[in-house]
């Protein structure tokens, strides 16, 4: 799974002037008051300055990993590959630690299980098999918008996610919760770090992290 920043726009100082606008002032350098004015922002959820700046990605991740993600819709622009017009080799995801079924909820997962050599290998041809047939299908003459329906859940995916800094901070805020599903939480993990060294003080009381200061 991989997260690659391709286009950014603004700075924490685009955050400040954004906010700065009421009283027709701009400024060119970033001071410490800009930085108490953030602090404040972010603490009382005055969101629309940090909806001024914008990042887009291209994410390449399992299918059952985009299917949770792509729920994310506020302030966020999705656009993704499609089998109907591509056949190009599938990249499958191979699960390395398996999670047990948690006891006491009914989502989410538990401790890693170990799975018995038979049954891995059983996964490893019934993946095998979704793409072996799905080629020869395509073989066969089939229209890759149908073929593709053999195809497994772990295929990976490629997208364009685009949006302001405010909407993945909402992203990350729920991704990086230990409750959240541990393939998710690994591109969350990735977003977090592209946002922080893009908007370092905005991220910074955007995110948890603004109680370490």
């Amino acid at each position: 799974m991989k997260v690659e920043l391709i286009d950014k726009m603004g700075t924490d100082l685009s955050v400040v002037n954004a906010a700065r606008v009421s009283y027709a002032k701009v400024k060119e350098e970033f001071e410490e008051s800009d930085e108490r004015l953030i602090r404040y922002l972010a603490e009382h959820n005055h969101w629309s300055p940090f909806a001024h700046t914008f990042l887009s990605f291209r994410i390449k991740a399992p299918v059952f990993v985009a299917r949770q993600l792509v729920k994310h819709q506020i302030g966020l622009v999705w656009n993704e590959e499609s089998r109907r017009y591509i056949s190009d080799d599938v990249e499958i995801y191979r699960i390395i630690n398996w999670r047990e079924k948690p006891k006491h909820s009914k989502q989410g997962s538990g401790e890693n299980l170990k799975l018995s050599i038979d049954i891995e290998t059983e996964i490893n041809e019934h993946l095998n098999q979704g793409v072996s047939l799905y080629n020869k299908l395509l073989n066969k003459g089939v229209a890759p918008e149908q073929a593709r329906s053999v195809l497994p859940q772990s295929m990976h995916t490629n997208w364009i996610w685009s949006g302001t800094l405010y909407a993945f901070a909402r992203v990350c805020g729920l991704r990086l919760d230990d409750h959240a599903q541990k393939e998710t939480q690994v591109i969350a993990e990735q977003l977090d770090i592209h946002c922080q060294d893009a908007f370092p003080i905005s991220w910074k009381y955007l995110t948890k992290r603004k109680d370490e200061v």
